[in-house]
């Protein structure tokens, strides 16, 4: 039987016929819970995410981090709440757009496709460069970072067109290698400094600037996590996904704060809580690996190699599926909603969101040849800004399903209304959210940060302008908005 507010379980396609599925209950909770951490790529967010950090934040920067775990598990209630009552491949889209209507369903729809594929042109970027770093750390050879790039994404692409389970149990593969690396080098550096350990990186106290530094190092802990919601996004694929997808966000938001502590504090400790020389460190944490013994600053290198590998295998894999799904339904183009025959992959979606994400990273390279400096572009400076640009569509995106929630559950679910997980945490989960969109989002900011309010600004309001031109020409959509459950068959 169909869940209240869920829709028809098999409504026609955009074009009249069948709608495409793809294949269900080939992932268990395990499997997704593996493919989100991969997607948050611990040791890639904290290379390049804990040095500028830990200038903002101080030495207690630990502290820093354990908020932002806190304030992304309550998000993470939202979409375990949502996903109970309604899970689908299309995730915050159709949440949102079941809550408000089409017209917000398709604005969701391309908010989050342009903020992840911005996002995520930082990730493609960043797996060559990180390659040609380390290759030329260690032989000398300086091969340009983009035929790596080139090179590592295509790999990816073959992997996730040739079924999910082949692409998520590797990039939980290179997840596991990761992670090996981080907490051995972790507790190698804190055996090795043992007896200049202190509770000081926990400490309000030592907070940069009090709460002032927690506010403002808050968006970059917050950004260490993106990514946890992948698992809403594989819910089709996903055997029993209203229990899953929400024990899978909860353990893997829980695994990665206590790891980001971890390695925040074996680095924090391994500088002399010298935040100063910290923060003008390169990659802190392989600094931290080096002077504790060498061959360790070789396995935090292939650390990093291991998780540009997982991160772009689990974050197209799944933030494909909300392109796929938004084709299938209409909200996008009918072309993007087509799945492998076979495979049941949704192959054209995954192309095109890897094809728009290396044409982003061709014209920002441009714009620096042609810009006033008129140098090339530096992949890991193009991973922080372009970073930026997509969070903040992105956590428009959290915003909106934080609202959202108390809202759906009151008008299609009033019998199983809780105060507690329906309205108090959502509301606190909407402040958290507010906090790193000012700082993201507040004048003054140098360039080209200072411009990406007002692209996003842009963005929202083409998609709105978008949206409702195309629900005044498809009335249809308001009943397609969501309309296959993931545990429908």
């Amino acid at each position: 039987m169909p869940h209240p507010g869920a829709g028809p379980l098999s409504p026609p396609g955009p074009a009249g016929g069948a709608p495409q599925r793809l294949r269900g209950g080939v992932l268990g909770m395990a499997d997704i819970a593996a493919a989100t951490m991969a997607n948050v790529g611990p040791a890639m967010s904290f290379f390049f995410g804990f040095a500028f950090l830990s200038t903002t934040a101080g030495v207690a920067s630990p502290l820093t981090i354990a908020a932002a775990g806190i304030a992304v598990a309550l998000l993470g209630n939202t979409l375990a709440e949502f996903s109970r009552a309604h899970p689908s491949a299309g995730s915050f889209i159709t949440f949102v757009g079941r809550t408000f209507g089409p017209v917000s369903a398709v604005t969701t729809a391309l908010l989050a496709a342009v903020g992840y594929i911005i996002a995520m042109a930082g990730v493609v970027s960043i797996s060559g460069g990180f390659v040609q770093i380390t290759l030329h750390h260690y032989t000398g050879v300086d091969l340009p970072w983009i035929i790596w790039t080139l090179l590592l994404t295509g790999l990816a692409v073959v992997l996730m067109l040739r079924g999910v389970v082949v692409s998520t149990k590797w990039a939980g593969y290179f997840f596991g290698a990761e992670m090996l690396v981080l907490v051995v080098v972790s507790v190698a550096a804190l055996v090795e400094h043992r007896g200049a350990l202190s509770f000081d990186p926990f400490l309000p106290s030592h907070i940069s600037d009090g709460f002032k530094g927690l506010a403002a190092g808050f968006p970059l802990a917050v950004y260490l996590f993106i990514g946890w919601e992948n698992s809403a996004a594989l819910a089709e694929e996903t055997e029993n996904p209203r229990r899953n997808v929400g024990r899978a966000v909860f353990s893997s938001v829980a695994i990665m704060t206590v790891s980001y502590i971890l390695f925040a504090y074996a680095t924090v400790t391994g500088f002399g809580y010298d935040v100063t020389a910290l923060g003008e460190s390169r990659i802190p944490f392989i600094e931290v690996a080096h002077d504790t013994l060498g061959v360790l600053a070789f396995l935090a290198y292939l650390g990093g190699l291991t998780s540009t590998l997982g991160v772009l295998i689990a974050g197209i894999n799944s933030q494909a599926r909300l392109v796929f799904n938004a084709g299938r339904e209409g909200l996008l183009p009918a072309f993007f909603g087509y799945v492998h025959p076979t495979r049941r992959t949704p192959n054209n979606a995954i192309v095109t969101f890897t094809a728009v994400a290396l044409l982003i990273i061709g014209g920002w390279g441009l714009g620096h040849l042609l810009g006033p400096g008129g140098g090339p572009m530096n992949p890991v400076v193009f991973f922080t800004e372009s970073s930026t640009l997509g969070a903040i569509l992105i956590l428009l995106v959290y915003l909106a399903s934080n609202i959202a929630l108390p809202l759906y559950y009151r008008r299609y679910r009033p019998q199983e209304f809780r105060v507690v997980r329906h309205l108090l945490l959502p509301a606190v989960g909407t402040v958290a959210i507010l906090v790193p969109l000012y700082y993201l989002a507040k004048p003054g900011q140098p360039a080209p940060y200072n411009w990406f309010p007002y692209a996003a600004i842009a963005t929202l309001l083409a998609a709105v302008g978008y949206a409702a031109l195309l629900v005044r020409r498809d009335p249809t959509l308001a009943e397609r908005v969501g309309s296959i459950v993931a545990d429908a068959d």
